[in-house]
């Protein structure tokens, strides 16, 4: 089984609900050395270009983040719900003391903070309160939901009251991430005891599919005040008020349960799942970045032939020296890929292409050898378009054979199950003659000019 498989399985599957499996398992420990292999690979492959690291310099940042998370064996918790449903005074009541500003006003939390848990009774868990749902429009708060999971490793959704529209879509999208999500139901003391049951089993079955019936925990994050009124000897009644403690146990003892139980299995989830994000990223930029280098080598080589074509006095001499231009570019190409191929590997991909193009637009070739004759015999202004019409037909043939050559790199030095024929019969149908003509005898001719007012 592959390995975020098998760390899927670990959260969605029977073994999570073993009593037999150990928190630190062999296969746990095994995993979660074999992700942070893999991420430090990721972060020190010399086979980045520097621009494209530079680019996606954020999210290596990321991947080093999670890779120190893995090493630390933290278990990261979002803390996610509406404006004054008590996100804030939650946290602050499962830390033991102020980290994350409370207020009745929107905008108290602008962006999300961190903060880490009694390390004296959950060690390595840490926790992220976020802005308000309600404080941002729909694109923000997913957007938000997205960064702030993917750097987490479960999310706490805070509610004090049945589901809005707005909380069940927020905890869709939350869902959408493939995080663990606890439902923490606070304000609990404003219920009574049957109006509270009945409150959960609700928002048990509204929830149904996203979060589990277990996860769904009351709390009450700071409690109203106890009304004590006392009487004196006189008669006279005395109202003062005690502060109460925050009510958070339920849910503070499932969160340690999963970050002593599940902790370091979460974390590999993540953190594998994004790595695998960022791998196929860098393999798309690479690519980009590849082609485009290699797009830039076949133009080199276009004008060089096309020029050395157009130049070249004597009869289809220039078309054997024009031969060894084409395998030097694949050469080139092949140095692009990362695939280095030697001067005769080279000549003989070339033969191959030469070959089915040969097969494919023999007219094309018949009408470069004529031109090359008539070049000889020509004279003045006829010589040089003459020259500029073989050019560009020598240079048309130096980007099919350019991008035939790609495309044989790009499979890893295979032509794929079609074999030559088919691969070369598609770069011709994919390529735009006419444009590229057009556009290489307007630049050969501006180039022969430039040199004939040089030489006078």
């Amino acid at each position: 089984m592959k390995l975020i498989d098998r760390l899927r399985s670990l959260w969605h599957g029977a073994d999570r609900d073993d009593p037999a499996r150990s928190p630190s398992s062999p296969d746990d420990v095994q995993a979660d050395a074999r992700v942070a292999s893999s991420l430090r690979t990721l972060l020190d492959d010399p086979g980045v270009p520097d621009a494209v690291r530079a680019e996606l310099a954020h999210e290596f940042e990321r991947v080093e983040h999670m890779l120190d998370k893995l090493e630390r064996g933290e278990l990261h918790v979002a803390v996610f719900g509406r404006v004054s449903a008590g996100k804030s005074a939650l946290g602050n009541a499962l830390l033991g003391h102020q980290a994350f500003r409370v207020g009745v006003l929107h905008g108290t939390t602008t962006q999300a903070a961190h903060a880490p848990l009694d390390e004296a009774s959950a060690p390595g868990l840490v926790l992220i309160d976020t802005p308000g749902i309600n404080e941002l429009d729909g694109e923000t708060r997913e957007r938000l939901a997205f960064d702030v999971a993917e750097v987490s490793d479960l999310v706490v959704f805070v509610a004090d009251a049945d589901l809005t529209r707005d909380e069940l879509d927020a905890l869709t999208l939350l869902a959408g991430t493939q995080r663990p999500l606890l439902l923490a139901l606070n304000k609990t003391d404003r219920y009574g005891d049957d109006e509270l049951r009945d409150l959960l089993e609700h928002l048990r079955t509204k929830t149904a599919g996203l979060v589990r019936a277990e996860d769904v925990i009351p709390v009450a994050a700071l409690p109203a005040p106890q009304r004590i009124v006392e009487t004196d000897t006189d008669g006279h009644e005395h109202v003062t008020e005690a502060s109460r403690p925050p009510q958070v146990a339920a849910l503070r003892e499932r969160l340690v349960s999963i970050a002593e139980r599940e902790g370091k299995t979460l974390s590999a989830i993540n953190a594998g799942l994004f790595a695998g994000r960022l791998s196929d990223q860098l393999t798309a930029r690479i690519a980009e970045t590849r082609r485009a280098l290699a797009a830039r080598v076949i133009r080199q080589y276009c004008i060089a032939k096309g020029v050395a074509v157009a130049l070249n006095p004597i009869p289809v001499a220039d078309l054997l020296a024009a031969a060894g231009l084409d395998a030097a570019m694949v050469v080139q190409l092949s140095r692009v890929y990362g695939l280095p191929l030697t001067r005769r590997e080279s000549g003989r991909l070339v033969a191959t292409i030469c070959a089915q193009l040969a097969a494919l637009m023999g007219a094309i070739w018949g009408v470069q050898l004529v031109s090359s004759a008539l070049k000889g015999l020509s004279a003045g202004l006829s010589t040089v378009v003459t020259a500029a019409a073989q050019g560009a037909l020598a240079w048309y043939a130096t980007v099919l054979i350019g991008r035939a050559a790609e495309q044989y790199l790009v499979n890893g030095k295979n032509w794929g199950e079609h074999g030559a024929k088919r691969a070369v019969a598609d770069i011709v149908g994919t390529l735009d003659r006419d444009s590229i003509l057009r556009e290489a005898r307007e630049e050969i001719l501006k180039r022969l000019k430039q040199r004939g007012k040089t030489r006078s």
